[in-house]
């Protein structure tokens, strides 16, 4: 199971929806309970990628690559304590 973060899920709110950034439609959010990660996102080094609508809109609303959310992500790769993949 996959969690988010007490501060990403404040830009989460009572949002369940968002504006796609590349089709600028409202569209759902990721629904850990119903939704499989890999089918709405992948990893390219510290940069979290939605590879649906869904997974876009998702990073976001949450701001999931945020300058310094990413350089912390930097930071625990170099250190080795973050591997992203395909399935995390």
């Amino acid at each position: 199971m996959r969690y988010v973060c007490s501060f990403c899920n404040s830009y989460k709110g009572p949002n369940i929806a968002g504006y796609d950034p590349q089709l600028n439609k409202l569209q759902r959010l990721f629904n850990p309970r119903s939704d499989e990660w890999h089918d709405h996102f992948e990893w390219d080094g510290a940069i979290l990628l939605g590879t649906t609508a869904i997974g876009r809109t998702t990073v976001e609303v949450l701001r999931i690559n945020a300058a310094d959310r990413v350089a912390h992500r930097l930071l625990l790769i170099d250190s080795g304590l973050f591997f992203p993949t395909a399935d995390s």
